[in-house]
């Protein structure tokens, strides 16, 4: 888990193109998701953190985003969440 807060711009490019890093989350909502994720987009720096892998991110109890993982995210929310 990378935070953005602590890392400048230059370098989260570089571990992208990398493949070090493949989703990035929003610490505060415990929300991970795609680069292209127009929410993601919106976060604040400060809120931003990045995962090697999805295993990562639900390692840490991170949720799937429901715009940018549908599927993912309908899977959690039938496994985990009960009406």
């Amino acid at each position: 888990m990378i935070n953005h807060f602590n890392t400048n711009d230059a370098a989260i490019r570089k571990l992208i193109k990398e493949k070090k890093i493949a989703f990035a989350g929003n610490k505060k909502l415990k929300i991970y998701g795609t680069f292209r994720c127009d929410s993601g987009k919106r976060m604040k720096r400060e809120n931003r953190i990045f995962f090697a892998s999805e295993n990562d991110a639900i390692a840490n109890n991170f949720r799937p985003c429901g715009h940018c993982m549908k599927l993912n995210y309908q899977n959690w929310k039938n496994g985990f969440v009960r009406e």
